[in-house]
């Protein structure tokens, strides 16, 4: 291997050090400490699989490594979420990549919400498609893009619950406006199934929208790993033939989807869970107001973005609410735009309410 080759990523890492944005690489630790940064938003990831299903697929989905644990995931899957099928990719990275690029593609036309997830992202730009990304959360701006003229297929694209910011879009309007345009709209509701909605369905379920495809994840909520799209049987058909995160990659664990399939069962009937996670994101926003901490009014649920601007605060008041025994995330770019670093705290039903009121008295310490 020749070391020259690549000794510019020196200078490029303390670039990255420079700026505060250099990540390091160790295992998750925080014993001891309450921790407000997964998204096991059930409290469901140190639930242990069991059975005896196998650990590996063995081979793409394709080829010999669909399972029947895969068969009966998909099913149960499109069951709960009322649809007509679903199929289940390695992640959820993979589900949206393959999802927008084997719909899309030159010719096309995609609408994408500004603060839409990097996989959305690298999705419309594997396909091919024009693309036109609309300021966040503005139907207007979606609608004005649909009217532009265009001689392909339309696409309208977004989150369900935005994982960094805890907002969501108008889905009821999104609908209308793709239904008069002649345009599919595909979610990608990772945060909020197991959430939102009846029977932990979903942001969509909850607004009453039946989306073109819906992507849901298993490694948060419902404290596993994998992913789905679930939609109708020509959609679930075309991704298991044209989605190439699942005609080339090995298949999901049949040993995890397994495990999916038992805390998506839980997750149906912990109506419990739910509630007591509202309940805590509501005071634990209230508490932070009365701190005079800014938080986006128009965020709500679980993910609770408290704004500070520059990388150097987040992670000062990381490294203080450490010391005073919380784990939180200081989230800098590129996974938020400039300007608008953040301290990202997630809640999970497990927490009790002696814990929220303990991570606003290291707040009120450390800010």
């Amino acid at each position: 291997m020749s070391r020259r080759a690549l000794a510019y990523l020196d200078d490029e890492l303390a670039a990255l050090d420079e700026r505060q944005r250099r990540r390091a690489r160790h295992p998750a630790s925080g014993e001891g400490l309450l921790d407000l940064t997964s998204n096991d938003y059930l409290g469901y990831a140190a639930a242990r699989p069991v059975g005896d299903a196998r650990a590996g697929a063995g081979a793409s989905r394709l080829i010999s490594g669909t399972h029947g644990e895969h068969a009966a995931l998909e099913r149960e899957v499109a069951g709960w979420l009322r649809v007509e099928d679903a199929l289940v990719f390695a992640s959820g990275y993979q589900a949206n990549l393959g999802l927008v690029s084997a719909l899309a593609g030159p010719g096309d036309l995609v609408v994408s919400d500004a603060l839409n997830h990097a996989s959305l992202i690298d999705g419309c730009r594997l396909s091919r498609a024009r693309v036109i990304v609309t300021p966040h959360l503005d139907v207007a701006a979606v609608a004005r893009a649909l009217a532009a003229p265009a001689s392909g297929r339309r696409f309208v694209v977004t989150e369900g619950y935005f994982s960094m910011d805890g907002d969501a879009p108008d889905l009821r309007a999104l609908r209308a406006i793709c239904d008069d345009a002649g345009a599919a709209l595909l979610v990608d509701d990772a945060h909020a199934i197991g959430v939102f909605g009846p029977e932990g369905r979903g942001a969509c379920a909850a607004a009453g929208v039946v989306p073109d495809a819906l992507v849901g994840t298993f490694g948060k909520a419902l404290g596993g790993q994998g992913a789905f799209v679930a939609g109708s049987a020509a959609l679930v058909d075309w991704l298991f033939n044209r989605a190439r995160s699942v005609v080339f990659s090995t298949g999901l664990s049949p040993a995890l989807a397994s495990h999916a399939s038992r805390m998506l069962a839980l997750a149906r009937a912990d109506e419990p869970a739910r509630q007591r996670l509202a309940r805590l994101s509501r005071r634990l926003r209230a508490g932070l107001f009365e701190l005079g901490l800014e938080v986006p009014a128009a965020s709500s649920g679980p993910i609770v973005p408290v704004m500070v601007g520059t990388e150097g605060r987040a992670l000062a008041l990381a490294a203080r609410l450490r010391e005073a025994g919380v784990r939180v995330a200081p989230i800098r770019p590129p996974t938020v735009p400039e300007g608008t670093c953040r301290l990202r705290l997630t809640l999970h039903a497990g927490l009790t309410d002696d814990d929220v009121e303990r991570a606003l008295l290291a707040l009120r310490s450390a800010a």
